[in-house]
């Protein structure tokens, strides 16, 4: 059984807690600080993002359509259709000659509140560019417009755009591509199964990469940069990516998964990292990640106070009143004080 992460209290009662993994690989994929079994297999969700968007980059698509930094960005982000977001996927779009309509990720509501209640306001229904995965969509599509490949299909696990994605996660997880298991995102794109420890070496693999081919070390350069400059693209308004990241990057960079999943780098000390909440919430994560933050010394307590609430944060109730705490295990705490990563 996997430890505690993370606790909730209320009245000060332990009422609840999240149990989970954490991985944290060198550069030669060694394991320097972990908790939990780092060989459990899960699927990496949105965190897989990152790697989706180098067959487009790879294959030359960046310098084909012009694509900005900015707008690969959004390729890898899970974001909250706010008015920024759908402008630069429209204009993704129009580069490639393609509409909002040619997106099957499916119709969702803005992940933001204030734009998910405009839309209702105004008596429209959400579409497929609303959907916080529209921008890894676009990027698909771009390639497959690159590449002279159907795009009717894209989705379909046989189509050739996805059999390269599993290509390209299988040389970057260092996992073999024949034991991955194929399954569905929440945006109906496929997804591979992956351990945990792999998810964490990937991320190092985006860093740390000399043993990769050339393009997709040169890719990996522009998805790092793309994330760094434009951490906005990647979730939005009071999200933690984006929060996170605009404070830490280019230093850190990191991005979210469905079902618990936080994966990171450190890009001056070619770390990787992986986190994993068991139960699959997604606020746990973020604690786990703070705490790791914190507990780098990268940055001073000063350059962190914007994020220090994701390490312990009230818990309040309709009428505003504090009822409890949602915060880090003090045995975690102690674990990560030992931790050497500056």
């Amino acid at each position: 059984m996997n430890p505690i992460l993370v606790e909730v209290y209320r009245g000060g009662l332990l009422e609840s807690f999240h149990r989970g993994v954490i991985c944290i690989v060198n550069q030669q994929n060694e394991i320097i600080f972990s908790v939990g079994d780092t060989e459990q297999i899960c699927y990496p969700r949105s965190a897989m993002k990152l790697l989706q968007v180098i067959p487009l980059i790879i294959n030359g698509g960046t310098e084909k359509f012009n694509f900005t930094l900015e707008e690969i960005a959004v390729m890898c982000g899970s974001h909250n259709a706010e008015s920024e977001h759908l402008s630069v996927v429209n204009s993704i779009l129009q580069k490639i000659g393609l509409k909002p309509n040619n997106l099957n990720c499916g119709p969702q509501y803005p992940s933001s509140k204030k734009d998910a209640n405009a839309l209702i306001k105004a008596d429209v229904k959400p579409h497929h560019i609303h959907n916080n995965c529209s921008g890894k969509h676009a990027g698909m599509l771009a390639t497959c417009v690159l590449m002279n490949w159907p795009i009717e299909d894209y989705i379909n696990p046989n189509h050739p755009l996805q059999k390269a994605i599993k290509q390209i996660c299988a040389l970057m997880y260092e996992y073999p591509e024949q034991q991955m298991i194929t399954a569905l995102d929440g945006c109906s794109a496929p997804i591979f199964s992956v351990p945990i420890k792999n998810q964490a070496i990937a991320y190092k693999n985006l860093v740390s990469n000399n043993h990769l081919p050339h393009a997709v070390k040169a890719a990996c350069e522009v998805v790092v940069k793309a994330v760094s400059n434009y951490p906005f693209m990647v979730a939005g308004s009071k999200r933690y990516c984006t929060d996170m990241m605009q404070i830490t990057a280019p230093k850190i960079i990191g991005k979210t998964g469905a079902e618990g999943v936080f994966c990171m780098t450190f890009t001056e000390q070619q770390i990787g990292v992986c986190i994993k909440i068991d139960d699959g919430k997604m606020l746990p994560q973020y604690n786990v990640a703070q705490a790791l933050i914190n507990a780098s010394g990268i940055f001073s307590t000063k350059d962190l106070e914007p994020l220090q609430h994701h390490l312990q944060s009230p818990i309040t109730n309709f009428n505003k009143l504090t009822t409890g705490a949602i915060k880090v295990s003090e045995t975690l705490l102690k674990q990560l004080a030992t931790l050497k990563i500056v």
